[in-house]
């Protein structure tokens, strides 16, 4: 396995719904440098909403010097269908990212009914999804190494 050191995480976020995602952001950043990794190692970059963190997560997938990537971002049920539409098509598109370039891509986009939900899951130090992400990724990382 790489050490720490040589690890190169990059984190794909939605902007809409800032208060959330920089929440996430932040419990994710934290995390990371606790288990070793520095600011220098992690690329973040921000798109307009959900909806384009794929094709975002595709073009760092290309580059093939990420060990894992995290995407952020929150979606809230309306009175119509995009709710299902954004959630559905963001998660399969980047689960079809992952398997395509065998990079780790940890899905954080919080699908809920309640926006108070993805607040909660953002703030809160138990269960935070922010700080899930980074333990996910961390552990796939370790986990694919082993498999090679």
């Amino acid at each position: 396995m790489k050490q720490t050191k040589d690890l190169k995480i990059a984190i794909v976020s939605g902007a809409f719904w800032e208060e959330i995602v920089g929440n996430l952001e932040k419990h994710c950043l934290e995390v990371l440098n606790r288990k070793g990794i520095e600011s220098s190692q992690v690329d973040m970059v921000r798109v307009p909403g959900s909806f384009e963190i794929p094709l975002a997560v595709k073009k760092l997938a290309e580059k093939n010097v990420y060990d894992a990537i995290i995407t952020f971002g929150a979606i809230h049920k309306g009175k119509t269908y995009h709710f299902e539409l954004l959630a559905n098509e963001c998660a399969r598109a980047c689960m079809d990212i992952s398997l395509e370039f065998g990079v780790p891509v940890i899905f954080e986009v919080l699908a809920v009914y309640d926006i108070q939900d993805a607040v909660d899951r953002s703030t809160q130090i138990k269960e935070n999804r922010g700080a899930e992400a980074a333990f996910t990724a961390l552990s796939m990382i370790t986990v694919l190494s082993e498999i090679q």
